[in-house]
C-alpha cells in the first residue's frame, strides 16, 4: 500500500497523508466474526480517570481474530483484504474448505485468492502459521505465542515481525523488533512473514481533528498545570519546570527503568536497545 496526499485545499490538507486503500475490500465486515466495543474514556470500573487524554473518537465494531491459527491441516483461501479500525494493521478474511470463515492478520504479500494453512505440515509460505520447531532459523515470522495454545501475542502491530535466531534445547531465539532476544518454547505456534500495512508509520494526521477521530484528546504539558495537577506545575510567568522530568505521579521519565517484572527476565536473552 501507498502513501496518499492530498491538494493542499486547506492548511490542513497541505500536511495531511493517508495510506492508500485501494488493494482493500469495499465490502461490510463479516457480521458473525463482528461484535460491539465498549468506550471507557479512560476510567475504570469505579468511574476514576487512570488513563489521561482519551475520550470521545469514532464508534467502532470489534473484530473477533483468530490470534491462535488452531484450525490445523484444513486449508482457507483469502476472500477479502479488509480494514480495522482497532488496529494499525489489516486483516484477511480466510474462507475454510469446511465452510467456517476467520479473520487474521493480513501478512505482508499475501493477497486474495491465495490459500493458507496452519499446523505442523504447512510450508513455509506467507501466511502460514506453525509451532517454531517446524520453522528454519533465519526466518521472519509475527503474530507469535509466548505460551502454546494461548494464541499470539508478539508482533501484531503494521509492519511488525521477528527473526527466528537459533533453536536449542527445546527453546527457540527470537529476535524481536526492539532488539531485544528473547527465549520462546519450540511448541509455541508463529506465522511466517511481516505484518502488513508497512506504510502505517509514514501517514502525518495533518490535524487535531482526525487524533479526536481516532479517541486521543489534547495533551497539554506539565508545565502549563496547576501544582495540584502536575509536578512541573506553577510558578510565576513561564517556567520550564524547575526539576528532572516526571509523570504526574513523580516517576523520572528519562532513562529511569521501570521494569518490574523478575518472573519472566529468565526468557531475555539480551535486553533491548536504546532507540
Amino acid at each position: 500500500m501507498a502513501i496518499k496526499k492530498y491538494r493542499p485545499t486547506t492548511p490542513t490538507r497541505r500536511f495531511q497523508s493517508v495510506v492508500s486503500r485501494e488493494g482493500l475490500s469495499q465490502k461490510k465486515p463479516e457480521r458473525a466474526l463482528t461484535v460491539g466495543k465498549k468506550r471507557t474514556g479512560g476510567r475504570n470500573n469505579t468511574g476514576s480517570l487512570t488513563s489521561w487524554f482519551r475520550g470521545g473518537g469514532h464508534k467502532k465494531s470489534y473484530r473477533v481474530i483468530d490470534f491462535k491459527r488452531d484450525k490445523s491441516g484444513v486449508p482457507a483461501r483469502v476472500a477479502a483484504i479488509e480494514y480495522d479500525p482497532n488496529r494499525s494493521a489489516f486483516l484477511a478474511l480466510l474462507h475454510y474448505v469446511d465452510g467456517e470463515k476467520r479473520y487474521i492478520l493480513q501478512p505482508d504479500g499475501l493477497a486474495v485468492g491465495r490459500t493458507v494453512l496452519a499446523g505442523p505440515e504447512a510450508d513455509i509460505l506467507v501466511g502460514n502459521a506453525l509451532p517454531l520447531k517446524n520453522i528454519p532459523a533465519g526466518t521472519v515470522v509475527h503474530n507469535i505465542e509466548l505460551k502454546p495454545g494461548k494464541g499470539g501475542q508478539m508482533a501484531r502491530a503494521a509492519g511488525a515481525s521477528a527473526q527466528l535466531v537459533s533453536k536449542e534445547g527445546g527453546y527457540a531465539l527470537l529476535k524481536l523488533p526492539s532488539g531485544e532476544v528473547r527465549r520462546v518454547l519450540v511448541d509455541c505456534m508463529a506465522t511466517v512473514g511481516q505484518v502488513g500495512n508497512l506504510d502505517h508509520e509514514n501517514i502525518s494526521l495533518g490535524k487535531a481533528g482526525r487524533s479526536r477521530w481516532l479517541g486521543r484528546r489534547p495533551h497539554n504539558r506539565g508545565v502549563s498545570m496547576n501544582p495540584v495537577d502536575h509536578p512541573h506545575g506553577g510558578g510565576e510567568g513561564k517556567t520550564s519546570g524547575g526539576r528532572n522530568p516526571v509523570t504526574p505521579w513523580g516517576q523520572p521519565t528519562r532513562g529511569f527503568k521501570t521494569r518490574n517484572n523478575k518472573r519472566t527476565d529468565k526468557w531475555i536473552v539480551t535486553r533491548r536497545g536504546k532507540k
